[in-house]
C-alpha cells in the first residue's frame, strides 16, 4: 500500500522529510536557503521545522519509533 494512504506510513514520511532537511541545512545551509519560495521551498520549511520545533520532532520520531517497533 502507498504510504499517502496509510496514515502511520505518511506521518513517518513527513518526519523523515523534516528530520533530513535539518540535517541537510545544519551540514550546507546554502543548499536550502537559496531555494525559499516555489516547490522547492517545501524543503526549506521542513528544515525551519526541524530546527524550531526540534524537541516536539524528537518526541514524535521517538514515539513513531516505539509504535513501528513494538505495536506493528
Amino acid at each position: 500500500m502507498s504510504a499517502i494512504f496509510n496514515f502511520q506510513s505518511l506521518l513517518t514520511v513527513i518526519l523523515l522529510l523534516i528530520c533530513t532537511c535539518a540535517y541537510i541545512r545544519s551540514l550546507a545551509p546554502s543548499i536550502l536557503d537559496r531555494n525559499k519560495t516555489g516547490l522547492l521551498g517545501i524543503f526549506w520549511k521542513c528544515a525551519r521545522i526541524g530546527e524550531r520545533k526540534s524537541p516536539y520532532v524528537v518526541v514524535c520520531c521517538v514515539v513513531m519509533a516505539f509504535s513501528i517497533l513494538f505495536i506493528q
